[in-house]
């Protein structure tokens, strides 16, 4: 069971690579394992459970990525310097991610409105204790933030990427208008959204009173 399990998310994963959540369909997604759609929802809830399944492994893996550029990160001088080095290093390696930052965008609309209680709960958890260990690698960092503020910020990344993600992937008609009124690259606005907005959400975190 677990190697039909494995099998799934694989083929999943490798299709999230080639297209959005939207256009993959569980039909398709069923043929391209060789199974039938009853047989991929033995073991699963529903399309969107598989889809959550890949978000929460991706999210890990790029937990334990943040670690280690955290664990290595420069820092300049002047003030803050600290709190812009570790929200620069959690932007930039959340844009070497797409898939994830795909996933996370699609999480609250769309991935969590097709799933169990039963399921809802398992993921819930997951996602509680993934963003726990990010407000613990910050707080690990910057040890002067308080712990509510460090899992509000982590909080904050994850809304800031699924607010941001949507612009950096228009259709072809937006980009082409994008292009005429020389507005920058969808994908420029996002990275810089990204490492400005978490920049200043930390910086707000650390300055604000009752620190």
């Amino acid at each position: 069971m677990r190697a039909r399990r494995v099998a799934i998310l694989e083929v999943a994963s490798a299709m999230l690579r080639e297209r959005a959540v939207a256009d993959i369909s569980l039909r398709e997604l069923s043929e391209r394992v060789g199974l039938a759609k009853s047989n991929v929802l033995r073991y699963f809830d529903s399309r969107e459970a598989i889809f959550l399944e890949v978000l929460d492994e991706n999210w890990r893996a790029w937990l334990g990525l943040v670690d280690e550029e955290l664990a290595r990160r420069s820092e300049g001088d002047g003030p803050f310097a600290g709190e812009t080095a570790v929200a620069t290093t959690i932007a930039e390696t959340l844009t070497r991610e797409p898939l994830l930052c795909e996933l996370i965008s699609t999480m609250a609309a769309v991935l969590e409105r097709n799933i169990s209680v039963d399921f809802a709960r398992v993921f819930k958890r997951r996602a509680t204790d993934n963003t726990a260990r990010l407000a613990a690698l910050v707080s690990r960092e910057l040890p002067d933030l308080a712990p509510e503020r460090a899992t509000h910020f982590a909080g904050a990344v994850f809304v800031l990427v699924a607010g941001l993600w949507p612009f950096a992937n228009p259709t072809a008609a937006v980009a082409t208008a994008m292009d005429e009124l020389g507005v920058p690259k969808a994908e420029h606005l996002f990275t810089d959204g990204l490492r400005d907005g978490l920049v200043f959400q930390l910086i707000g975190a650390s300055a604000a009173p009752g620190r």
